[in-house]
């Protein structure tokens, strides 16, 4: 990272909405990203995709750049989250990683047996990775006064992906490999662990502003095995990696509690959970992000307007919220709706917050 952009990342993101709400500081209004803001649903993105196939474009440093900024730019956002996917790190490790259209990832290299955790490739981030951290160099060189937000997959989300071979509704196959298999399981988390730690610390080494890990599978275990055999990997990074952490995963309602126990500066709550009762769980000493279903983006505009309503009111004044979605924007939503969700919660909020310093004022 240059010096000038040193000095933007230290001055130009350190007062700003974003990151004074992971603080728990007071903000004017409540700061607003969205998981996937750049992606199909823009026509700009769209025109781009046009042009290169998913890898390749993430494989690009200057268009992964591009497509971030324009995602801010158009959306009015108060963060961006580098442009990547969490499985590249798979496609590293001699995972067969593809994408099949409509069919969402494959791995053409399964893990079925202890044999196979061994012949799992481990690698060099810079050497390997090294197109992300240029890519977040290229996004704070573009927009030095905007946080960026960093990312990585979880190690037991990373996991059920090599071991299922793609995506999986009931995780079957992992969880038989955990329960059936568990030191080479316990083997496969530490190996993932250890990447995903180097991976995460090149990403804020390269400048990013705050680092996301994403757990999104690990909404299918018992708080019992969640605590056993993924807790403390996920803790184990969150240690390491240091700064401001956001730890997300759905359908994760009834263990927020113990996923707070990771350690992260945040906690993301998916559409499932309300978010005072959420908010209560995970502990007020720290930020929580969420929580609109992303499916209210497919309704009017007045339906949207009363579901942001409802979270604020859940959520309050109280300094540490976020606004996003409870998951990622769908390939079919309007652009339209998407921004004025955005500008939504900035007006709304804004006018929450002064309705409440009267109400401080008259007491």
């Amino acid at each position: 990272m240059n010096s000038d952009q040193k000095s933007g990342r230290e001055q130009g993101c350190e007062d700003s909405l974003f990151l004074r709400a992971l603080r728990l500081e007071a903000t004017e209004r409540t700061p607003v990203w969205l998981m996937r803001q750049a992606g199909r649903y823009q026509e700009s993105y769209r025109k781009v995709r046009e042009k290169v196939d998913f890898l390749s474009l993430c494989h690009n440093s200057q268009l992964a750049a591009q497509v971030t900024v324009q995602a801010v730019d158009e959306l009015g956002v108060d963060a961006g989250i580098i442009f990547a996917d969490i499985l590249l790190p798979l496609e590293c490790m001699g995972s067969g990683l593809r994408f099949a259209k409509g069919d969402g990832p494959v791995l053409d290299n399964p893990i079925r047996s202890a044999g196979d955790v061994e012949r799992l490739q481990e690698f060099d981030v810079e050497e390997g990775l090294g197109y992300v951290f240029q890519s977040v160099r290229n996004f704070i060189a573009e927009r030095p006064t905007v946080p960026l937000i960093g990312f990585a997959g979880a190690p037991f989300t990373l996991a059920s992906y090599l071991i299922e071979g793609g995506s999986s509704r009931h995780f079957d196959k992992t969880k038989a490999f955990m329960y059936c298999q568990p030191e080479a399981f316990e083997k496969l988390m530490v190996l993932l662990t250890n990447m995903t730690i180097a991976y995460l610390q090149g990403q804020k080494q390269a400048g990013a502003h705050c680092l996301m890990l994403f757990d999104s599978w690990v909404g299918a275990l018992s708080r019992h095995d969640f605590a056993r055999h993924v807790l403390p990997h996920s803790r184990r990074i969150v240690k390491a990696v240091s700064g401001p952490t956001i730890y997300f995963g759905t359908s994760c309602g009834g263990m927020l509690d113990l996923m707070s126990e990771a350690g992260s500066t945040a906690l993301g709550v998916d559409w499932r959970s309300d978010m005072a009762a959420a908010w209560s769980a995970i502990g007020h000493d720290r930020a929580v992000m969420g929580n609109l279903d992303p499916c209210v983006l497919l309704a009017g505009r007045e339906e949207i307007a009363a579901q942001v309503d409802l979270i604020l009111q859940q959520t309050g004044a109280r300094p540490g919220h976020i606004f996003n979605l409870g998951h990622g924007i769908l390939q079919n939503t309007s652009q339209e709706n998407v921004r004025f969700l955005v500008d939504t919660v900035k007006e709304r909020s804004q006018a929450l917050r002064g309705e409440s310093r009267t109400i401080g004022m008259k007491r």
